[in-house]
């Protein structure tokens, strides 16, 4: 699993989130950085299981990502 995952602490949940930004809506959460991590990767294998039953295309993963 190559996809970026964008790791930060929210306040409002009280928790570490773990977003991939080319999964849409992929996000885990975790009472540490490292629990973040860890669901974000079980979360993306769910995503990408779900998309390949529901016939859905899968990004390619493009690693990091540049914003303007």
């Amino acid at each position: 699993m190559k996809y970026e995952i964008i790791l930060y602490w929210s306040e409002d949940d009280g928790a570490f989130i773990a977003e991939v930004p080319e999964l849409a809506g992929c996000m885990a959460d975790g009472a540490t950085e490292e629990e973040a991590l860890s669901n974000a990767k079980i979360v993306i294998r769910e995503w990408i299981e779900t998309a390949q039953e529901l016939g859905r295309d899968i990004p390619v993963p493009r690693g990091r990502l540049k914003y303007a």
